[in-house]
């Protein structure tokens, strides 16, 4: 007796789970290919740069993303699209910031000498001068709000997170600070001017009262950061600290700020440089001089902002001399700023709590 064998069934192949990718040139090939057509359509209508800029960006984001369409899934695809959206705000953010540093240190370099930094304006009739009385100024004055506006700050911030929660005195508080974020910075100096003429006597210019004005400007952004910061310390922290029964001041001080201080200082340090570069407020409260002065509480005294509008406004019969005075001023200006995010950067990372493993 024989048995008959039937073929076995044919069996469907299995489908790869591996999908279709662009290779990794692909962003490249796309932002080439788009540069050429928008160059080339730009030119052949007359377009300027910024247009053919425009869209090159327009190009380079369809073209890509209708490539990854038809090859990979529309999942890749729509990864594709968000990714390329995202540089490409990234580079019109940079434009303007690259565009910037780019003239400040062309035109404000050849102004930049020993004799320049070191010199005031005092006694100067023709020729170059210097700015040393107006970095003196500078530093000297915001050095003033900092140390005015960080404690009180940084205690506002601790009483709004740790004592606080839910009070209508601190839902009070949170309103005020948020109104006197969009105070213009005309008003602070119009205050700072009126408090101390007041008490003194109108006509009152001092550095303490350039002071003053950026401290109103400086304690809402100090608050705000902060605050935020204490507010990202986990609660386990406290906690342990209150089982093994230390007091709650001394869990804020021992546990929470140090914590939260890499974040603090960051924070501290982008209101000083939101505010070391205001002009209005110091000239109606800090006034203008062509002199050092180093006494905050006595004379006016002159910031490397106001000396920039000054040699604008009133160039004086050496128009070029004055701007190019104005353009190195600003150089300056921007070295400082960019040294104290660096300063900062280093005491976070030496302040901030170390982590073990």
């Amino acid at each position: 007796m024989t048995t008959e064998l039937s073929a076995p069934p044919t069996s469907k192949p299995l489908r790869s789970i591996k999908q279709p990718r662009l290779p990794k040139q692909a962003p490249l090939i796309a932002v080439a290919v788009a540069v050429a057509a928008g160059a080339l359509l730009g030119l052949s209508l007359g377009w300027g740069l910024a247009p053919i800029v425009v869209l090159a960006g327009l190009l380079y984001v369809i073209g890509l993303t209708v490539w990854s369409r038809i090859v990979e899934t529309p999942r890749a695809a729509t990864d594709r699209l968000i990714t390329s959206l995202v540089w490409v705000s990234l580079i019109i953010a940079l434009i303007p910031l690259v565009s910037l540093l780019t003239t400040v240190i062309t035109k404000g370099a050849p102004a930049i000498t020993g004799t320049f930094l070191s010199t005031s304006m005092r006694g100067v009739i023709s020729g170059p001068g210097g700015i040393n009385h107006a970095i003196i100024g500078t530093l000297l004055i915001t050095l003033g709000a900092t140390v005015m506006a960080v404690p009180i700050g940084l205690l506002t911030a601790v009483y709004l997170v740790e004592y606080g929660q839910g009070s209508r005195l601190a839902g009070a508080i949170r309103f005020l600070i948020d109104v006197m974020t969009g105070i213009p910075s005309i008003v602070a100096g119009l205050f700072a001017y009126a408090l101390f003429s007041l008490i003194l006597g109108p006509g009152t210019f001092f550095g303490f009262g350039g002071s003053v004005a950026l401290t109103i400007l400086m304690i809402p952004i100090v608050v705000r950061s902060s605050e935020e910061m204490l507010k990202l310390v986990p609660s386990d922290l406290r906690e342990a600290s209150y089982a093994l029964g230390v007091p709650k001041w001394r869990t804020i001080l021992k546990v929470v700020v140090p914590t939260a201080m890499a974040g603090i200082i960051t924070g501290i340090t982008l209101a000083i440089a939101r505010v070391i570069g205001e002009t209005a407020p110091l000239v109606i409260a800090a006034g203008v001089t062509d002199s050092i002065n180093t006494n905050l509480f006595s004379g006016q005294m002159t910031s490397l902002p106001v000396f920039v509008y000054n040699s604008y406004s009133n160039p004086g019969s050496e128009v070029d001399v004055a701007v190019q005075m104005a353009w190195g001023a600003a150089l300056v200006l921007i070295v400082i700023v960019m040294g104290l995010n660096i300063l900062a950067r280093v005491l976070g990372k030496i302040l901030s709590p170390k982590t073990g493993h």
